[in-house]
């Protein structure tokens, strides 16, 4: 009886390594899969290439192309997903796989925007390559803060004086653009509008900061710890008082939040808040200073008090009232979003569902206080299983040429001379977009197999 128990133990502990040895050989098969995956991926994509730089959408053929708008042979975007967004994406790649063309590939990404950087040492939303370099930079959208980070990142793995050199224009750009209040504008230099005000809208501020501590963590120095400083206090003196302790979108020299667009106006913006919430947290993380965090209780009591009966939060709620704002353009304002223009009420989300983003920034606040524990890491066979599933779907769908395509996507039917009617075109297209999400897939699935 006890040989028979012996070798009932016996036989499932040899089933179980043989299991766990093909489990091994199914992952290492996949690894291999997924690293030619990113190999035709990656070229096929620069394939599309213009001096090295990138745009948002192309027709399979490659002939049309689409950024904010149709877009031509000689422009590159800079706002992600365009170029530093790509460029990054190769750059990932090769950590993980060290294959140099990847690297090389992100080089050549870097040496477009390092070509459209201008005379002050940022960007603007496009780089045109037959026209004179533009006179501004914008930091909407993550477009200036995105090249910056992508140029910081690849200066630390390759040994490139033009490279240098542009990340040293770019910080000292961060530094003279920086209000004196500690913010960031919309536009510099002084544009003698809106584009002058400290701007929350779109990340702008937030994407600065977090520049900012990425540029301290590479390269460190008192001018950059100086900068932060500033716009930690900003962060602070820009919170507007109870019973809305919230942020505003946009604040003039007098810090009172201020009209931008004429369908933008000076309010408390939940989706702001939660943005300035987790800054303070980085800025907490990044250098110790528990002062960050005081703002943020009130902060979060506020937000859940603002969510509206159908579970949103407007984008724009009063001053005083607190009530959600809705705005058309040139200033005309309705009751609800119902009574909006089409333009208006399709194109800008005046309420939006920001409750896991409300969420996850309670919780880092939380753990951050040490009110919670840290969230246990998932185990990793459970991660690469579900991994492993993503990965082998993004396989499939490539063709053999290497291209990820958005089959059927939708497209607004834009008629020159006229403004937009509600109709849409569907079609086939490549983006870059979907390129970037693969990628950042396969990396971290062989990333995660690497170091299992």
């Amino acid at each position: 009886m006890k040989k028979i128990i012996l070798l009932i133990g016996l036989f499932q502990l040899f089933c179980l390594v043989s299991v766990q040895a093909q489990n091994k050989q199914d992952l290492a098969a996949l690894a291999t899969e997924a690293e030619q995956s990113l190999e035709k991926g990656i070229s096929y994509i620069q394939s599309l290439a213009i001096e090295g730089g990138y745009v948002y959408h192309y027709t399979l053929d490659g002939k049309e192309k689409w950024g904010e708008g149709k877009t031509d042979d000689r422009t590159v975007e800079v706002q992600p997903p365009g170029t530093p967004a790509v460029g990054m994406s190769f750059l990932r790649a090769y950590r993980i796989t060290n294959n140099k063309e990847f690297l090389k590939a992100a080089e050549n990404a870097a040496n477009a925007l390092i070509l459209g950087q201008n005379a002050l040492g940022g960007w603007e939303h496009k780089i045109y390559f037959d026209r004179p370099k533009g006179k501004t930079v914008s930091f909407d959208d993550n477009q200036t803060q995105s090249a910056i980070s992508f140029l910081m990142e690849l200066d630390q793995e390759v040994d490139s004086q033009p490279l240098t050199e542009a990340v040293e224009k770019a910080l000292n750009m961060m530094f003279e653009s920086q209000l004196e209040n500690g913010g960031w504008p919309h536009k510099y230099p002084w544009q003698g509008n809106y584009h002058d005000y400290a701007t929350f809208n779109d990340q702008g501020i937030n994407d600065c900061i977090r520049v900012m501590i990425e540029a301290d963590k590479f390269y460190g120095s008192e001018a950059i710890l100086k900068s932060l400083k500033k716009v930690g206090r900003f962060l602070m003196i820009s919170q507007l008082p109870p019973p809305q302790p919230g942020w505003a979108q946009q604040y003039n020299e007098f810090l009172q939040p201020a009209w931008a667009r004429t369908f933008e106006p000076p309010a408390v913006c939940p989706s702001a808040s939660v943005n300035n919430i987790n800054s303070l947290i980085d800025l907490y993380e990044h250098t110790g200073s528990g002062q960050y965090l005081e703002p943020i209780p009130d902060a979060l009591r506020w937000l859940k008090e603002s969510q509206l009966p159908n579970g949103k939060w407007g984008r724009f709620l009063e001053i005083g009232t607190n009530k959600p704002l809705y705005y058309d353009r040139d200033r005309i304002r309705v009751e609800s979003v119902d009574q909006l223009s089409l333009e208006r009420s399709t194109g800008y989300g005046y309420e939006t569902d920001i409750q896991k983003a409300l969420d996850a920034a309670e919780l880092r606040y939380q753990q951050a206080m040490g009110q919670v524990e840290a969230t246990p890491k998932q185990d990793t066979k459970t991660i690469l299983k579900q991994l492993a599933t993503d990965v082998q779907k993004i396989i499939n769908s490539q063709d053999k040429q290497g291209r990820w395509i958005v089959h059927q996507n939708k497209f607004r039917k834009q008629v020159t001379g006229k403004r937009w009617d509600g109709e849409y075109r569907f079609e086939d297209r490549i983006s870059s977009a979907l390129f970037n999400n693969n990628v950042e897939a396969l990396c971290e699935f062989l990333e995660t197999v690497k170091n299992r």
